[in-house]
């Protein structure tokens, strides 16, 4: 009569409680490396030069590059024989780029945002005569300001007015501030000054501006044309809330601020 050997657990049944990471095929992440690289450079590269940004061998990168050369998410230069993003990956990122939207996402992230902050966050988009307040988020931290869903901030005294002076069109700015009172304001070396300064370090700041006792931060979100289509904003009172571009708040502002562009297709720029 024949026996049969008892069935052993497989490791994955020894405990069906515990977490457990999807399990994934190890090559494709090896040679996902590649891509991931030229998406970061932005740029068409050698061999080894490709291989070396992604931690491997030229011997190991090629046969990847050969499959995805098939796929069409690799191509090489027929001159150069540098190696750049194919047809299917642009594709891929227009279709992505399509399917996202930035206000969705940005309103999903406010919550823990104003939690790590500790204060009110907002988001801003350019409404038909300036910037709009999309959505509001109350922090630990209590803000008596009659700040609110459908709110026209300031182009002049808000940081939220100040990115989009800074990183939007020029003109649709200019015609904003003539309508505030404040035409030519661009032009005024002190305005014009601090407005470099928000492109240098992401960040705008204003205290006791347009509320005597109420501090500000703000800092852009651009897609993947390098647009920029909202604003993320932290308030809080000025005893309290640290500003200035190495304060905690603009710190933790500009990761998710950082975060969204990424996830909005824009580049992965220096950290602040």
């Amino acid at each position: 009569m024949p026996t049969h050997a008892p069935d052993l657990p497989r490791p994955d049944d020894e405990d069906d409680s515990s977490p457990r990471s999807p399990r994934g095929i190890q090559s494709v992440e090896v040679g996902g490396q590649l891509l991931k690289v030229l998406a970061r450079t932005g740029r068409r590269m050698a061999l080894k030069d490709l291989a070396k940004a992604a931690d491997m061998t030229a011997a190991k990168a090629h046969p990847y590059l050969v499959s995805f050369g098939k796929l069409g998410l690799i191509e090489q230069d027929a001159v150069s024989g540098h190696y750049g993003l194919g047809p299917l990956a642009m594709q891929l990122g227009l279709i992505s780029l399509q399917q996202v939207d930035p206000v969705r996402l940005a309103i999903a992230e406010l919550p823990a945002l104003a939690q790590r902050i500790g204060y009110t966050v907002s988001a801003s988009v350019w409404g038909d005569s300036g910037p709009v307040i999309i959505r509001v988020e109350e922090g630990p931290t209590a803000v008596y300001v009659a700040m609110r869903h459908g709110t026209t901030a300031s182009v002049r005294h808000t940081a939220t007015g100040k990115v989009f002076a800074a990183f939007g069109p020029r003109e649709r700015a200019a015609g904003a501030l003539a309508a505030e009172g404040f035409a030519g304001a661009l032009d005024e070396p002190a305005f014009a000054a601090e407005l470099d300064a928000v492109r240098v370090h992401q960040v705008a700041e204003v205290t006791d501006q347009l509320l005597p006792g109420i501090s500000a931060l703000a800092t852009p979100v651009f897609d993947g044309f390098g647009q920029l289509v909202l604003c993320l904003a932290v308030i809080g009172p000025s005893a309290t809330l640290q500003t200035g571009p190495a304060s905690s708040a603009a710190r933790h502002l500009r990761e998710a601020a950082r975060s969204l562009s990424q996830r909005l297709g824009a580049a992965q720029g220096p950290r602040a």
